[in-house]
């Protein structure tokens, strides 16, 4: 088992205005090894588009955890790869409960590795990626992954 924190603040400042359509949405998150994110809403909801949002946070998890699992997988069966290149989209819309949610992440890793690998063994790398994610195990949205590979 693993515990992970971080230490999410947000301050009003003394002249600003708190309503509900007055209020500024940055923030900061930090995490236990000291790394600071500036953060804020979405700009569709208030926020700031200069910084990173929730929702892109967690699709960036999503592809992050899918990557980090699938090199992980590869190094094991003795693939090289030399490059994994995702660009993860996700939908934000209303579930089936009528609530907003990301109700699906696509992945598009291109991944280049040094010597052949067939088709269907990359699809089972990347099945095996998926079923061990760990943030891909802990949400409910769609996860699908649309690779595409390279060889040296």
């Amino acid at each position: 088992m693993s515990t992970f924190s971080a230490s999410i603040s947000w301050h009003l400042g003394p002249d600003e205005e708190f309503g509900p359509d007055s209020y500024h949405r940055d923030h900061e998150w930090v995490f236990s090894g000291g790394t600071v994110l500036q953060a804020s809403a979405s700009p569709g909801y208030g926020g700031n588009g200069s910084r990173v949002n929730p929702d892109e946070a967690v699709i960036a998890a999503t592809a992050s955890c899918h990557m980090l699992t699938f090199l992980a997988i590869a190094a094991k069966q003795r693939f090289k790869v030399v490059s994994y290149v995702d660009q993860p989209e996700g939908v934000v819309e209303k579930n089936e409960e009528g609530r907003m949610a990301i109700t699906h992440i696509r992945l598009r890793p291109r991944v280049v590795f040094d010597g052949d690998i067939t088709e269907e063994k990359l699809q089972r790398l990347h099945d095996s990626a998926h079923r061990n994610c760990f943030v891909a195990n802990s949400l409910r949205s769609e996860v699908t992954i649309e690779p595409e590979t390279s060889v040296l």
